[in-house]
């Protein structure tokens, strides 16, 4: 099969990906948003999915069979993916709406006894692996050895090679060798013989390291095994300078190179007991080695990372008040500029993301901006391009998402800010938005207590009212690491096996939307860190303090429909940004500040 060049269409690539799928004899091909470390931003090389569908949104997968090619997406995407599938021949498959079959599902509805499904093992996770093999009990073949889009992906993107640096000890707090203990320590405790580590940014937190790997995320493409006498990363040759190679000799660490993986896990003894997570590592990895036995937990590091301590919030802190700057700098020269001229959706993110640049610590974006003014603000996760953008004039709301990577903290704030002049119930809208926001911020709460279970707050005040909103409240955020981060999160619709309680030192958004197709998107959101809050008899309880530095534009605020206790909340929250960001502040950019910041009354 000849593979195909860039400048072939969407058809043309699923008829090639058709033509391999019968010379396989495969009847149906899965092709998830995934790399071999399950990565939520991938590298070009992975980027499967998107080259194959022409969906450039960052979630979604793809099923092709000998007369069908679904794109199957949730609530977020549904319009971005209707505009970017468009005479494609791929039918979009709204995922979660009513009467949409998620793809096992539909393979087992659609497919026959003897048919077999395809999907890469290497981009298929442990748990998705389990899921799919059900397909056996309907007598399907499931197929992981294959990867049949890199048959005919011509000019595939090169796996990146940037370089690894490390995380100076005085943002990280702690040394590799005491997060190296404390995860041998854990690993006792589950009494196995060794640990597999897949995920990128448990393997950057775990060894203070970082790289320029993956878009937004200071992370670079490796494995780590870790026993009770050996530390190994698996990584590139030439990545790791030969002054850092040396510091993690020191440290114990030793590096060996990233294909490696395979071959030392073929040799591990027969019957060893080898901690891994079901979510973090492929099938894949772990085809190479047979003969051990897998234990299938949640990375200790996961929830060691996710637990900042007292010294990195206090980093944190910090690189709030500079990306809060840098906010107020933008926001005050595009209340000046956008009434001189009109203002594109692109000039937003360069703008905004030379504001940050100039501010101590900043080292990147910490995802790609959405600027999305009117109808665009519906889509979640829209995103401006060259081709296609907004031009911001007239009368309208803009919803800007953005965020930076800090030597101390990554930083992800949304504020909605009014054009011209709004409606009422574009006001009504924000307002109801914002009840949820403060409702959550105001949150007191046991210890035990999950993300799930406090969601109901955000939403209550929509709910009252018929309204919804598709995507989660809130996520974990990391610590110069990825923006999305787990364990912990912030959604009803999550419902895992076993809920994350929060626990003190715990970073979430608090993030609730609302979203009107074709005319408006309201989203407005802070990080939080759990907190403790007060003991009594009854128990320990948390609260959030509120990390994200910013006014929220009261221009667009209904009065009537907020209560005396919610106007306190955001007078409050308004007098500590302005005490906070006053002395970084000159000329425009103080007044914009003094002016944003004024009592509600």
């Amino acid at each position: 099969m000849n593979k195909l060049k860039a400048s072939h269409s969407i058809s043309d690539r699923i008829q090639a990906l058709r033509a391999v799928m019968q010379q396989a004899a495969v009847q149906a091909c899965f092709i998830p948003s995934a790399d071999p470390h399950l990565s939520e931003y991938l590298p070009e090389h992975w980027q499967a999915r998107a080259w194959l569908s022409g969906f450039g949104g960052s979630a979604g997968s793809l099923l092709v069979t000998a007369d069908f090619a679904g794109l199957w997406t949730d609530s977020r995407y549904w319009v971005q993916a209707e505009s970017d599938l468009r005479d494609s021949g791929v039918t979009l498959m709204r995922q979660g709406d009513t009467g949409v079959l998620d793809p096992l599902p539909w393979v087992e509805a659609t497919l026959a006894e003897g048919d077999v499904v395809a999907i890469d093992g290497n981009v298929l996770s442990m748990q998705s692996f389990e899921a799919w093999s059900r397909l056996i009990e309907s007598g399907m073949r499931l197929e992981t050895s294959l990867d049949l889009p890199g048959q005919i992906w011509d000019q595939r993107p090169a796996l990146p090679h940037e370089p690894v640096y490390e995380h100076a000890l005085e943002y990280a707090i702690e040394s590799r060798a005491q997060k190296l203990q404390q995860v041998r320590e854990e690993m006792v405790a589950l009494d196995v013989g060794g640990h597999l580590i897949s995920s990128l940014d448990d393997i950057a937190w775990l060894l203070n390291l970082r790289g320029g790997d993956v878009p937004y995320n200071p992370v670079f493409l490796a494995h780590f095994w870790l026993d009770a006498d050996q530390a190994i990363l698996y990584v590139a040759s030439g990545k790791v300078p030969v002054a850092l190679e040396k510091t993690l000799r020191a440290d114990g660490v030793e590096l060996r190179e990233y294909s490696q993986v395979a071959v030392d896990l073929a040799s591990l003894p027969e019957d060893l007991s080898v901690l891994v997570d079901p979510q973090r590592v492929t099938v894949g990895t772990l085809f190479a080695a047979p003969q051990v036995q897998w234990l299938q937990a949640l990375n200790p590091s996961q929830t060691l990372k996710a637990i900042k301590s007292s010294e990195a919030i206090a980093h944190i802190r910090r690189a709030m008040e500079h990306d809060g700057a840098a906010l107020c700098e933008f926001f005050a020269w595009f209340d000046r500029t956008v009434r001189e001229r009109a203002i594109t959706e692109l000039e937003v993110d360069e703008e905004l993301t030379a504001k940050r640049a100039a501010k101590p610590g900043f080292v990147s974006p910490s995802f790609g901006t959405i600027a999305a003014f009117g109808p665009n603000g519906a889509m979640p996760h829209y995103q401006a391009t060259e081709h296609s953008y907004a031009a911001i004039e007239g009368n309208g709301l803009l919803l800007i998402d953005s965020g930076g990577q800090y030597w101390g903290g990554t930083t992800d704030i949304t504020r909605v800010v009014p054009v011209g002049q709004i409606s009422a119930e574009e006001k009504r809208d924000f307002t109801l938005v914002l009840k949820g926001m403060i409702q959550l911020s105001q949150a007191v709460f046991p210890v035990g207590v999950t993300g799930q279970q406090l969601d109901v707050l955000a939403r209550q005040p929509l709910w009252r009212e018929g309204l919804e909103f598709g995507h989660g409240t809130g996520h974990g955020v990391g610590y110069f690491l990825n923006v999305h981060e787990g364990p912990q999160s912030i959604s009803w619709r999550g419902r895992p096996a076993k809920p994350v309680a929060m626990k003190p030192g715990m970073v979430t958004s608090n993030e609730p939307g609302l979203y009107r197709a074709g005319k408006w998107g309201i989203r407005i959101e802070n990080l939080v860190v759990a907190q403790p809050a007060l003991s009594t008899e009854f128990g320990y309880f948390l609260r959030f303090e509120t990390l994200t530095l910013c006014p929220i534009d009261t221009r667009c605020i209904e009065r009537s429909l907020l209560t005396q206790d919610e106007v306190q909340w955001l007078n409050s929250y308004h007098a500590e940004v302005r005490e906070r960001l006053s002395p970084l502040l000159q000329a425009e950019a103080l007044a914009w500040l003094q002016e944003q910041t004024q009592a509600l009354l």
